[in-house]
């Protein structure tokens, strides 16, 4: 019989919504069959203790002169990174820094202390990632399969894809029909709501949370969780100058972007332009 690969999931400066992400994915009763849990701070678990491990996680962000479970984080981090044999680096905060601190992969000091250590990290960004891309990277780790990064250390397979792929709303952004107010069907979030989706690396409307829903399909703008910008301010608007996004779309020229907005605007599409549920009937 095969051994169980062992993992150790630690929170640093979190507020472990990463975790609780986790624990909403349909079989992780199954998933953690497979593993050896050695320690997590929120399930049951034996007392932690520094050891060798197949598998750690980080949730949460670097911070200097932090105490965590009786140590200095920095020390902490570089003695369990170094007899790990893979890691996990779990949301943004863990990733980029987001709300709490600095990244434990990019940083201030990237040439240092967690930097020589690129090769064996594994960067999962969200505030918090969805539970089914937590998913793919363990499942992967268990079944010793490659995965893919690109330049960042995160998975390709779930982060080639822009938010705005699979957009529900794709149509509206394309005859640049906006949406005046949020929680409505009809128009793009984008122009007027301040939608980051464009230029976001996640397949949040590709697999869906919760299996049936995401935040453009509900009526509200993707805030960008998954990029090293966030949080950045004014979460709703989108900034312009003299009427032009400030932030073109991912891969397009600003002059070709210009030239497509405005052959749409001075089309009508009458079709896009009606409720696409009338309630009067």
């Amino acid at each position: 019989m095969l051994l169980k690969p062992k993992i150790i999931w630690i929170d640093a400066v979190s507020c472990n919504g990463c975790s609780h992400s986790f624990f909403n994915y349909p079989e992780i009763k199954e998933l953690l069959e497979k593993l050896e849990l050695l320690y997590h701070p929120l399930l049951p678990s034996k007392e932690f203790k520094i050891q060798n491990c197949d598998i750690l996680v980080i949730e949460g962000a670097f911070r200097e002169n932090f105490l965590r479970l009786g140590f200095e984080l920095k020390k902490l981090l570089l003695k369990l990174i170094e007899v790990a044999k893979k890691v996990i680096l779990i949301g943004t905060c863990s990733v980029y820094g987001g709300m709490f601190g600095e990244g434990i992969l990019f940083n201030k000091q990237k040439e240092g202390n967690f930097f020589k250590y690129k090769d064996k990290i594994i960067s999962i960004p969200g505030c918090p990632p969805h539970p089914e891309w937590i998913a793919y990277v363990i499942e992967m780790l268990v079944e010793d399969k490659n995965i893919l990064l690109d330049k960042e250390n995160r998975p390709k397979e779930i982060f080639s894809y822009t938010s705005h792929m699979g957009c529900v709303r794709n149509e509206y952004f394309e005859w640049k029909i906006d949406a005046v107010e949020f929680g409505t069907k009809e128009g793009c979030l984008f122009y007027l709501q301040g939608c980051q989706g464009p230029f976001t690396h996640s397949s949040c409307n590709k697999i869906l949370w919760n299996e049936v829903s995401s935040k453009p399909r509900s009526g509200t703008p993707c805030f960008g969780c998954t990029e090293k910008e966030f949080p950045k301010k004014n979460l709703f608007k989108t900034e312009t100058f003299m009427g032009i996004p400030a932030n073109i779309p991912l891969g397009v020229s600003k002059r070709a972007y210009l030239t497509l907005s405005g052959i749409a605007k001075s089309l009508n599409n009458e079709r896009l332009n009606k409720r696409l549920i009338d309630e009067d009937n």
